[in-house]
């Protein structure tokens, strides 16, 4: 066994009834990490933004979902919603999901129109995939990831496997410079999707399994043991995952930081 504790879950520690979990995080906070290995562990499903609206109908064709009526309409949500559930189980018996706090209008929208009614978020969710199980991923350095954000909007690179290939983005990147008014309108944003989350478990009386960007990356098999304890499954399994993605942060991240503290007059 790994021999180490689980983090908070609040009052008391969760239990093998949620089959539906939700990464909820900010972009850049290391959820591409955790939903690969989740992936990768064969046991918790197949987690992913599927409720990102750029990516719906992208997610629509390589489902199979027919598109012909539209995609804004009680037809296809319902048919989009079946193939999630589906695709997210990944024939394992447990739906993951991602969502950044920005998806959540979509969420809320889609749950409603494909049902008929007009629930909360929170309603919708649990009424369309039972208890879930809500994790809550953060980024300490909210800095370091706005300079993460900003250099991937510019560069189109978004993640590496651990052997150095491109995951997510273009074989080659643009190239990219340093922007400190968009730095400080991401590092804005960060803050206030995060403290939203926040809000958000507090107003609904939500307990989430708390983990940190800076926690996974250090101890990535530590992170998914505790995800999967709490959804009742083996943590053990965790232990023979290897990591599948690669750090990107590097001497330019490093630089972008110390100019725009500087440039601001921060420590």
């Amino acid at each position: 066994m790994l021999g180490l504790p689980i983090e908070s879950f609040g009052d008391e520690l969760l239990t093998d009834k949620f089959r539906t979990y939700i990464i909820c995080g900010t972009p850049r906070s290391g959820s591409t990490l955790v939903c690969e290995m989740l992936a990768a562990s064969g046991v918790a499903g197949r987690p992913n933004s599927y409720f990102r609206p750029q990516d719906i109908a992208w997610w629509a064709e390589q489902w199979g979902v027919p598109t012909v009526v539209g995609i804004e309409t009680p037809e296809f949500d319902r048919a989009y919603l079946s193939a999630m559930r589906r695709e997210a189980k990944a024939g394992t018996g447990v739906v993951g999901l991602r969502i950044m706090y920005s998806s959540l209008v979509e969420a809320r929208k889609r749950l409603n129109r494909a049902s008929g009614g007009d629930r909360s978020v929170v309603e919708a969710l649990e009424a369309a995939f039972g208890d879930i199980l809500y994790v809550h991923l953060s980024r300490g350095d909210k800095l370091g990831q706005a300079v993460s954000l900003a250099r991937a909007e510019q560069t189109g690179l978004w993640h590496l496997r651990a052997d150095g290939s491109v995951l997510e983005g273009g074989d080659q990147p643009a190239e990219a410079h340093y922007d400190g008014a968009r730095i400080a309108t991401i590092l804005e944003e960060l803050e206030r999707d995060d403290a939203a989350w926040d809000d958000y478990f507090r107003v609904h009386a939500l307990k989430p399994l708390r983990l940190t960007y800076e926690g996974v990356t250090a101890g990535p098999q530590r992170a998914l043991a505790q995800i999967l304890a709490a959804l009742g499954l083996d943590p053990a399994i965790a232990e023979t995952q290897p990591v599948p993605t690669a750090k990107m942060a590097d001497g330019i991240s490093a630089a972008w930081v110390a100019r725009f503290r500087s440039e601001r007059g921060l420590r």
